[in-house]
C-alpha cells in the first residue's frame, strides 16, 4: 500500500515531531511519503492539495467535522478499500483555517481525530502512529490492543 500525506505547512529538519514522524514512517511496511508546502491563501492551499493527489488514490481529508471513529474502524475501511483494489490512500491535512468545500467534496472519507486542536506538525505525528497501527491491525500484529 502507498500512503501520501499531504500538507500544508512544513516540517522543521530535527524536530520533534519530525522525529516521531521519520519513526513511524520507518515503522509502517508501507510506502509513506509527505508531500509538504508553506502556509499561503486557503484557495492557494486547496489547490495544492487537490492537484497533488495521486490518480486513483482513495482521499482522507482530515477536518474536525469529519467522522470521529476509532483505529479498528478505521482499519477495517482501508481493508475494505484495499480488497477491492486500492492500492493508493491520500490523507489531506489543511492549513489553520481548515479545509475549502472543494475539497472536502473530494473525500471518500472525512475524518476527525477530535475537537482539540492540535499543532499541524504534532498532527501530522500523530496521523504516522495511526498509519502505522492501521497496518498491524490489518497484518494482525500484536501492537494495537482493544
Amino acid at each position: 500500500m502507498k500512503i501520501t500525506v499531504i500538507a500544508i505547512g512544513k516540517c522543521k529538519k530535527g524536530s520533534p515531531e519530525a522525529a516521531i514522524i521519520a519513526e513511524y514512517i520507518k515503522r509502517s511496511g508501507w510506502d509513506v511519503i509527505i508531500k509538504e508546502k508553506d502556509n499561503s491563501t486557503q484557495e492557494d492551499e486547496a489547490k495544492f492539495l487537490q492537484s497533488a493527489i495521486p490518480h486513483g488514490a482513495k482521499v482522507i481529508v482530515l477536518d474536525e467535522r469529519g467522522v470521529n471513529i476509532k483505529s479498528l474502524e478505521l482499519a477495517d475501511k482501508i481493508a475494505g478499500w484495499m480488497n477491492n483494489g486500492c492500492a493508493e490512500i491520500c490523507f489531506l491535512i489543511g492549513g489553520a483555517d481548515g479545509h475549502l468545500q472543494s475539497t472536502r467534496d473530494i473525500a471518500d472519507l472525512i475524518l476527525s481525530f477530535g475537537k482539540l486542536t492540535l499543532p499541524h506538525m504534532l498532527m501530522r505525528a500523530v496521523l504516522c502512529e495511526q498509519i502505522y497501527r492501521v497496518q498491524t491491525i490489518i497484518n494482525h500484529h500484536p501492537y494495537h490492543r482493544e
